[in-house]
């Protein structure tokens, strides 16, 4: 199994969009005119962390996975990222395909982004997933974690530390398929992307976390249905960090996906994959 017999069962695009000057990457599959469903990755990321999502997700909506602003072979813009760039990026990715109106499913740094779009612009969104979601919390030997084996991955020719960083994800390093590795690879080895790491990781210092942090009365102005879900062998956040979070977001739903990490939609998408779609549809009623 590969990526691409794993996006096969869907008639599927790869395109570049000009999302306010930011040329973005994005897979598009499904059928135009339906509800739009929007995948963002996590940090240091890209949109091939949806390829076991989007074929079945296309049999009923209009599927978006996008290179977030910094990430992937999306625009690099020469500055620090906060969350305000992303949301802002996301809103004029929307803009630029016509989308008034999303489903954001959004993995570890796309979720912070996704629920910071939901809080400021609740008329964008349509409904929440955040899987594995970052921004609650300020844990400083997670942030050492994700800037060092990035910087590492980055920095070093050696596919090994790319690999290890992929793995680092994983509940099961199978999950992290020598396809993966080489594509994130190739990613981490683009000239651009080694020249604005530090921007796309701008996140992990402390004073610039803090002050982008979704603090409980925050998520208490989310209004959109949410699903929520966490892998118990999440790297990046203890069990307690979705449980605090479900508590904060009125009348959203938790799910606890055992042995997994921090990648539930590619490491279980038997179990993820309906459950997403009869939570959006649900949504959508």
């Amino acid at each position: 199994m590969t990526i691409w017999t794993e996006l096969t069962p869907a008639a599927f695009r790869l395109e570049y969009v000009d999302a306010a000057g930011v040329r973005t990457r994005t897979l598009r599959a499904g059928t135009s005119g339906t509800p739009a469903v929007v995948f963002l990755h996590g940090t240091s990321g890209h949109l091939e962390a949806f390829t076991r999502n989007i074929a079945a997700h296309a049999e009923r909506y209009d599927c978006h996975a996008i290179d977030m602003l910094g990430h992937g072979y999306t625009g690099k813009p020469s500055r620090p990222y906060e969350i305000a760039d992303y949301v802002e990026h996301l809103l004029a990715y929307l803009d630029a395909v016509g989308v008034e109106r999303a489903h954001i499913v959004g993995e570890s740094l796309g979720g912070w982004v996704g629920a910071r779009a939901a809080i400021d612009h609740p008329a964008r969104v349509a409904s929440l997933q955040l899987l594995c979601a970052g921004g609650t919390i300020a844990n400083p030997e997670v942030m050492d974690r994700i800037r060092t084996s990035t910087k590492q991955a980055v920095s070093g020719d050696d596919i090994a530390l790319t690999r290890e960083r992929l793995r680092l994800l994983m509940a099961d390093e199978k999950n992290a398929t020598e396809e993966l590795v080489q594509v994130r690879h190739a990613i981490y080895h683009q000239p651009d992307f080694v020249a604005n790491v530090d921007n796309l990781l701008s996140l992990q210092n402390m004073e610039i976390r803090e002050r982008n942090l979704l603090r409980p009365d925050h998520l208490g102005r989310i209004t959109q249905p949410t699903l929520i879900i966490w892998g118990r062998q999440n790297p990046f956040g203890e069990v307690p960090e979705a449980h605090r979070m479900h508590d904060a977001i009125p009348g959203s739903r938790l799910e606890l996906f055992e042995n997994c990490g921090h990648w539930p939609q590619h490491e279980q998408p038997d179990r993820y994959n309906p459950l997403s779609m009869a939570f959006l549809a649900k949504a959508a009623d």
